[in-house]
């Protein structure tokens, strides 16, 4: 989840965090230790694509986002060990 920028530090490695609303609505307290924080390293979409936060959960605000397939180029196998090899729109291929 994030990126959310730090409004406050407290002192006591607990940060207070610019949180969205609709997560505030939820009853997400805007406060956390330093424990639970990381340092944001943008998803390289190309070599992970669909980790950003819309592909992974949904909200109230936003529906996840389906994936769109342009076309299956290849299969092999089937069932539970189906593989398929699929050209996405965004050029991807995977």
């Amino acid at each position: 989840m994030g990126p959310y920028r730090i409004l406050r530090d407290f002192g006591n490695d607990t940060f207070q965090i610019d949180l969205p609303l609709h997560l505030v609505a939820r009853g997400v307290h805007p406060s956390f230790h330093a424990s639970l924080l990381r340092i944001h390293i943008p998803n390289d979409d190309r070599l992970f694509p669909g980790r950003s936060f819309e592909h992974v959960v949904s909200s109230t605000t936003a529906r996840a986002k389906e994936w769109n397939v342009k076309e299956i180029l290849n299969h092999s196998n089937a069932g539970q060990h189906a593989l398929f090899e699929i050209l996405w729109h965004t050029g991807d291929k995977t």
